[in-house]
């Protein structure tokens, strides 16, 4: 009885072994979240939403450049890893993008937190012309590599 507890036992944690050996780190990307908006809007179409839509495109606008601007010395679309920059992916490298990572998204959610508090008294004039300025600075991404010099 005993014999076949400990050949139990043995054979268990072999095969829980083997199935973490198995299993491969994925790469992790330097881009996370929400890294695009669906559209882009006119001055016009702007004005014509109510003041709770703009506040959502506000929002959504936010996260999108604090997910990208921070990284864009490394990226400006999603996909790229520390790997494929050629950064090593060492123990310290890999818990620094995880505290970038933590950190971003404790930023984005007290900014969050304080524009829906704040952001109703603003002015709706304001407000649309921050969404403009937000999606120029969007669109000027397509346009980031034209400054890196060959």
């Amino acid at each position: 009885m005993k014999t076949k507890f400990t050949l139990f036992i043995v054979t268990f944690f072999l095969m829980v072994s083997i199935g973490f050996a198995q299993k491969r780190k994925t790469p992790v990307n330097i881009i996370s979240g929400k890294v695009n908006i669906s559209k882009y809007h006119s001055h016009e179409e702007l004005d014509r939403l109510s003041k709770g839509d703009l506040l959502v495109l506000y929002i959504e606008r936010i996260e999108v450049i604090v997910n990208i601007l921070p990284n864009i010395a490394f990226a400006t679309k999603p996909g790229v890893t520390m790997g494929s920059l050629g950064i090593p992916e060492t123990k310290e490298n890999l818990k620094a993008l995880e505290n970038n990572r933590e950190a971003s998204v404790n930023y984005f959610e007290s900014t969050v937190e304080f524009q829906k508090t704040i952001l109703p008294y603003s002015d709706t004039r304001d407000l649309i012309a921050a969404i403009l300025f937000y999606e120029a600075t969007l669109k000027s991404l397509h346009t980031y590599n034209d400054y890196k010099s060959d």
